[in-house]
């Protein structure tokens, strides 16, 4: 399974950014995809997560009613809109796939075994 994001870049504080993460390949069920970040020095966070199977979706507190996680149209890219955007949103973003279970309301890192190399999104002054 391969995860490829873009749509990162350099942006002013409350600006907006949008994300894109491309699914291909593999031949295992795709239960969810979940966006994650790394800002430097920090650990990786999960900011957001939407489940295959109904569309649900997660949000970090600090990102909500601020990010929406949607799908395309054909539901092999996931996308991540960000308003709003804050100097604490820059980070390098990580989209990953859950190949064994369906995340929860606890969803986290263990539940996803397949990760992209990530978008570099700034929030500049």
């Amino acid at each position: 399974l391969q995860l490829v994001e873009s749509g990162g870049g350099l942006v002013q504080l409350g600006g907006s950014l949008r994300l894109s993460c491309v699914i291909s390949g593999g031949g295992s069920h795709v239960y969810g995809i979940g966006w994650f970040r790394q800002a430097p020095g920090k650990q990786r966070e999960g900011v957001a997560c939407i489940i295959s199977r109904d569309d649900s979706t997660y949000y970090a507190d600090s990102v909500k009613g601020r990010f929406t996680i949607s799908r395309g149209d054909h539901r092999n890219t996931v996308f991540l809109q960000m308003h709003s955007l804050k100097l604490e949103d820059t980070a390098v973003y990580y989209c990953a796939a859950a190949e064994w279970w369906a995340p929860t309301t606890a969803w986290g890192e263990g539940d996803f075994g397949s990760w992209g190399q990530g978008t570099q999104v700034t929030v500049s002054s």
